[in-house]
């Protein structure tokens, strides 16, 4: 009588072996392309200058402008009296950007009132420090009038 519970490696045919060989080899093969042109070691391939991924604009855009709304509506609303000598945070959720009014000083003259500040902003370009000025313009209407880089 024969044991037929356990396998036999000579049992199988050639058939299946060589089945199993060429799904393995189909299932790997795709992954070859993959590395083998990742690692151009003789330095034929070039680099396609012409396609940018950069999403940070290099020039002045409507963004810096949206950060300078942001902060002047900050400044503009903020209650001096409760705000007292603490730090005013703003954060642009359009742009990334985000900072702290460190000083918001009010004056009035000849009927105008204005706002002189100190602010900090945090963008992908960098952090900078910036001094402005906002007035009310009317009954109810601020006016970013100065908005400054310090150096």
């Amino acid at each position: 009588m024969e044991d037929i519970a356990k396998p036999h490696h000579r049992q199988k045919g050639i058939a299946t072996r060589r089945g199993s060989f060429v799904a393995m080899l189909v299932l790997c093969l795709p992954l070859c392309g993959c590395v083998g042109s990742a690692f151009d070691f003789a330095g034929s391939a070039s680099v396609d200058k012409s396609i940018s991924t950069a999403t940070i604009s290099q020039t002045k855009s409507l963004d810096g402008r949206s950060d300078e709304a942001t902060v002047r509506n900050a400044v503009s609303s903020a209650d001096l009296e409760k705000l007292g000598a603490n730090p005013l945070p703003w954060a642009n959720s359009s742009t990334g950007s985000a900072g702290v009014v460190s000083a918001i000083r009010e004056e009035r003259q000849d009927g105008l009132v204005c706002r002189y500040f100190s602010t900090t902003r945090h963008a992908y370009d960098g952090i900078a420090n910036f001094s402005g000025r906002t007035c009310l313009i009317g009954q109810s209407q601020w006016q970013l009038l100065s908005f400054d880089k310090q150096s």
